[in-house]
């Protein structure tokens, strides 16, 4: 009695199905990045951050009093992020420039920007009176009218997080310009900001 040769006769069948399924893996990759670089450049195409900053407690300020080198600046920097991910940041510095000089650092604490919502964070500025008093412009600034303006700089970098699974590098560049009127104690600031991945 003689056996037939099962193992030749599946050989060509076992390559077709092997082929076929690596076919189908390929089409589904294919259409899985092309869904996934769709949503990169349309929904989830990054949008730049708005950014509010807050200086409080003005009426604390004593700008002329003989031999303050520094007082306490007390910011609340409101931070909107218009995007789907989470950004997380690290620990950074802010810097505080009246004209071309620095006024003031401002630590900044890691912090959790959820997406669609927005963040209110605070921290305070040393804020070197001594040095702003010595500066002729300054003291021309408000004595004209009781105001002048500071420019606020910081780099915030962290890491966004997409629908759990990507993480993503990113920078976020902010320029703010913050207007003081001693006499009223108001403030106001516009900031631009601009995120990179």
């Amino acid at each position: 009695m003689v056996t037939p040769n099962i193992s030749q006769n599946q050989k060509p069948r076992t390559t077709r199905t092997l082929k076929i399924c690596l076919l189908v893996s390929t089409i589904f990759l294919i259409i899985v990045a092309t869904i996934i670089l769709s949503l990169v450049f349309t929904i989830f195409k990054p949008k730049n951050p708005i950014v509010n900053v807050y200086p409080i407690g003005l009426k604390n300020l004593k700008f002329f009093q003989p031999n303050l080198t520094s007082v306490p600046l007390n910011m609340v920097v409101t931070i909107k992020n218009p995007n789907y991910g989470t950004f997380k940041t690290k620990n950074s510095t802010g810097y505080i420039n009246f004209q071309d000089t620095i006024v003031a650092k401002v630590p900044i604490g890691p912090n959790i920007f959820p997406g669609h919502k927005t963040t209110n964070v605070s921290t305070i500025a040393d804020l070197m009176i001594g040095i702003l008093i010595s500066d002729q412009k300054f003291l021309s600034d408000v004595g004209e009218d009781g105001s002048f303006n500071l420019t606020a700089k910081a780099t915030l970098q962290g890491k966004v997080h997409l629908i759990n699974v990507l993480k993503v590098k990113a920078t976020v560049n902010i320029f703010c310009d913050v207007f003081f009127n001693i006499s009223s104690l108001d403030t106001d600031s516009y900031c631009i900001t601009k995120i990179k991945l």
